[in-house]
């Protein structure tokens, strides 16, 4: 497929870039920041009314199936304005595993309410520092017709505002292991599940789960025993591409504040951004984020169309897009001067993002690594 959006595709990115410049500029952020919230839910409903949270839901479960390169689009848009919701985390990774594992009554109930906004799930899926999802050792020991999950999941996105959890544990094999993995939806009351959150630098929180025997019914399996390791590699390919196009989006933003700051600032009479260093720097920025573009568009089409190369293709735009956006943030932190990091000037808050944003799902050095190894090298 040609790396081009189509006319629906434009629409798409139009009218979410129209709605989130008037309902959630950066001085949003400001404000929930300010009053201690991370998101908001009023948001997040509006978002779900526009048919967002259902945008990958297939239309028969109530969604717009309209497909992941639709959605990276609203990621990227997102991404300009630091719009925080569970966006990704739930109507794209967990509604990917859903649709992909669940029996068809669950599917019935879950995506439904995946799509309308109303239910928010978080993918609770890392257990260590590094990543290593099939280093899962969260054990499932079953107890009649139910199950107990023992074990603690670390740095789970959203996992403070969701009201229920997919979590990746292990009924068989040993740590390693790709085979032995099964998935369970675990309610955020259950007993014995405790939840310790972390408010980090971006204002998103991430949240420690620890699963003191937890009782879950046989109907919170999702999918076979023990086959949840392809379904829960592809929804992280998902999670990367999806924080690539934001990052996308943060890189694109950054650099578009810093032309037209360039142009107003003045230094011995001129324009600074007359001088031609910072030409040569701009120019440099300006074809990474081209680069990156191409990356995005074509690892989404990937995923829609079910590519073989999908997990090369994701750990390419996750590790370009890591570095680019790095790259954007800290010229336009130095462009802006001292200002840049004062709390006046909202370029800070997207270099804070780009730092969060580059590690979910893997940074640059994961995906990098990860890229080789799935090349032979």
């Amino acid at each position: 497929m040609a790396l081009i959006l189509n006319e629906e595709q434009e629409l798409l990115r139009d009218s979410a870039r129209d709605f989130l410049n008037g309902r959630s500029p950066v001085a949003f952020l400001r404000e929930l920041r300010d009053s201690g919230r991370e998101w908001s839910d009023e948001l997040w409903t509006e978002m779900a009314d526009m048919g967002w949270a259902g945008i990958v839901v297939p239309e028969v479960y109530g969604g717009l199936e309209f497909g992941y390169l639709g959605a990276g689009l609203l990621a990227e848009e997102c991404g300009r304005t630091l719009a925080s919701s569970p966006f990704v985390s739930s109507a794209l990774v967990c509604a990917s595993i859903v649709a992909a594992k669940a029996t068809e009554e669950q599917k019935s109930t879950l995506l439904p309410a995946i799509a309308s906004g109303e239910l928010v799930l978080a993918l609770a899926w890392r257990e260590k520092g590094i990543i290593d999802p099939a280093g899962t050792e969260l054990t499932v020991a079953a107890d009649g017709d139910s199950f107990v999950l023992q074990g603690v999941k670390t740095h789970v996105t959203d996992g403070d505002y969701a009201h229920a959890f997919i979590v990746p544990a292990r009924t068989g094999g040993a740590a390693g292991d790709r085979e032995g993995l099964s998935f369970f939806l675990v309610e955020k009351d259950a007993e014995g599940l405790e939840i310790e959150s972390t408010l980090n630098a971006d204002n998103h929180r991430t949240a420690q789960i620890r699963f003191d025997s937890v009782k879950v019914g046989a109907d919170s399996l999702l999918g076979e025993q023990g086959q949840a390791w392809a379904s829960l590699e592809k929804a992280l390919d998902i999670g990367a591409i999806s924080l690539s196009a934001e990052l996308l989006g943060i890189a694109e933003e950054s650099f578009e504040r810093t032309i037209e700051y360039l142009k107003e600032r003045k230094q011995f009479g001129v324009p600074v951004g007359s001088f031609q260093a910072l030409h040569h720097r701009a120019a440099i920025l300006f074809c990474e984020l081209h680069l990156c573009r191409s990356l995005v568009l074509k690892a989404l089409e990937a995923i829609d169309e079910d590519s073989e190369d999908l997990s090369l293709l994701a750990s390419s735009a996750k590790t370009k897009c890591g570095r680019t956006a790095r790259l954007a943030v800290n010229e336009a932190v130095q462009m802006h001067a001292g200002i840049g990091m004062t709390d006046e000037y909202d370029i800070g808050f997207f270099m804070k993002r780009a730092a969060a944003a580059r590690q979910e799902y893997g940074d640059e050095y994961y995906h990098s690594e990860r890229f080789a190894r799935i090349r032979g090298y």
